[in-house]
């Protein structure tokens, strides 16, 4: 390959502006989608997207056992919300340290509620 091949750096600086943008609106987006339960549920833990190789992530960073419970407690939710926006999707949730088991979720593996055989 010939180095002009490759985008300029400031192409590749303008890209990474751009898509920490998308990122931002997203999160805003997202939140707005979300029923009072589930905002009130984020507010207690730090939160972002990040969008890598075209698969956008919900990172979920949890302070304290009460809060990781209640986000993993949430899931089935928070995939619904993100099926609004994408159908490859994944979600992080990371417990206080030394405490709980760090998750990584697959959304587009995952049945919807209506999925889940009824009793």
């Amino acid at each position: 390959m010939h180095p002009d091949d490759f985008p300029s750096e400031r192409t590749i600086k303008l890209s990474v502006i751009l898509l920490r943008q998308l990122e931002a609106k997203i999160k805003q987006r997202f939140y707005q989608s979300c029923v009072q339960v589930t905002r009130i549920v984020l507010s207690n833990c730090h939160w972002y997207f990040r969008i890598n190789s075209g698969v956008l992530m919900l990172i979920l960073v949890c302070y304290d056992i009460e809060s990781y419970q209640n986000i993993t407690s949430i899931i089935p939710q928070l995939v619904e919300q993100l099926k609004q926006f994408t159908n490859t999707a994944m979600i992080s949730v990371s417990p206080p340290i030394a405490n709980g088991i760090p998750l990584i979720i697959n959304v587009e593996h995952l049945l919807s509620e209506e999925d889940y055989p009824s009793n």
